[in-house]
């Protein structure tokens, strides 16, 4: 059994479990360029520096963190049910743009995805996605007593701006995206079933089958077959909640659906539908490496698990509950909270 950690930032360090929220377009490897394949000018990014002061890519705008103390919680534990993990590393995190996404918005979870593995070269400081991302190595398989991934980074990217199977999509539609890339050779079969994983992302206008009903993503996995080499194929899918949904899955940068009705934080990309998709892909990924299989770490119904970050959603700070996230770190640019 495994320590679960919460949210898209939870920190585990020394055995001891916390929540930070940093900005989601924070640079963990310093003068990084945007890895988008949507176009644009590269956006020069730099990390959370040793004194505490950050800047943000593109405005290069400086900051101090106003509260600098973690939370700390007696975690959750979630149980192992033998199944294999995402545990060859490194991990590709091969992409599909679903509709019509600008070059920043491609920018901003391009760099999330490329920052996952800033630790390895040493220049990630703390706390940052790649130190938290480090923590899904404790998550261990049963094989060789292999880690799981703690090193993933950006795969390959497909943009299907035409909309090829129409702007109301049936989850069997997600997987179809995944079968059709890999078919067509726009996006590679896995070396092995574990170090690959496919992420679908649909634009603001794309309705997806159980989206802001019952899910704001979700993972699953594509059954080996000819076409796919033989492979279990893991995928996952976030949409953008923007125009549809976002105080349910943009939350806590929109006021909330229900319960008490505080004042959303201020996104720190300004854009609510995208830093919305990124806790969201931070909740997808950490649940794929982690029970990529449905074998893997979860408690509860195999049906409805709660896995690694979903088994404390919402939670991002000390004295958080429905409606307010907690105490967080503050940023004077712009007022916005992380």
């Amino acid at each position: 059994m495994v320590d679960v950690f919460c949210w898209v930032f939870r920190l585990q360090e020394d055995g001891l479990s916390g929540i930070i929220w940093v900005s989601l377009k924070e640079a963990v490897v310093a003068q990084a360029t945007c890895h988008s394949t949507c176009g644009g000018a590269p956006s020069q990014l730099s990390s959370i520096m040793e004194s505490g002061t950050f800047e943000l890519a593109g405005t290069r705008q400086s900051a101090t963190p106003e509260k600098s103390r973690l939370w700390w919680k007696q975690p959750m534990v979630l149980s192992y049910h033998k199944g294999p993990l995402l545990s060859t590393a490194p991990v590709d995190v091969h992409v599909v743009w679903y509709g019509k996404f600008s070059p920043v918005q491609c920018c901003i979870v391009g760099d999330y995805l490329q920052s996952l593995g800033a630790h390895l070269q040493g220049k990630a400081k703390k706390p940052s996605v790649s130190t938290w991302w480090k923590t899904t190595g404790k998550y261990k398989g049963e094989a060789s007593n292999q880690a799981g991934v703690s090193i993933a980074r950006l795969g390959k990217q497909k943009i299907d701006d035409s909309y090829s199977l129409g702007k109301s999509l049936k989850r069997t539609d997600i997987a179809a995206l995944v079968e059709s890339s890999v078919k067509s050779k726009a996006l590679p079969l896995p070396e092995k079933s574990s170090n690959s994983m496919y992420l679908v992302l649909t634009s603001e206008d794309v309705t997806v089958e159980g989206f802001c009903m019952s899910s704001c993503g979700f993972h699953a996995n594509i059954l080996p077959s000819s076409a796919n080499g033989g492979k279990l194929l893991p995928y996952a899918w976030v949409g953008n909640s923007a125009s549809q949904c976002p105080g349910q899955c943009a939350w806590p940068f929109h006021q909330p659906i229900y319960g008490p009705q505080t004042s959303p934080l201020i996104a720190p990309n300004s854009d609510v539908g995208i830093d919305g998709m990124v806790i969201n892909i931070g909740t997808v990924l950490a649940g794929v490496v982690t029970n990529p299989f449905n074998t893997g770490y979860f408690q509860g119904d195999v049906s409805v698990p709660l896995e690694a970050v979903s088994a404390c959603t919402g939670i991002y700070g000390k004295g958080a509950y429905p409606g307010y996230a907690g105490e967080l770190f503050g940023g004077r640019h712009n007022g916005s909270e992380f």
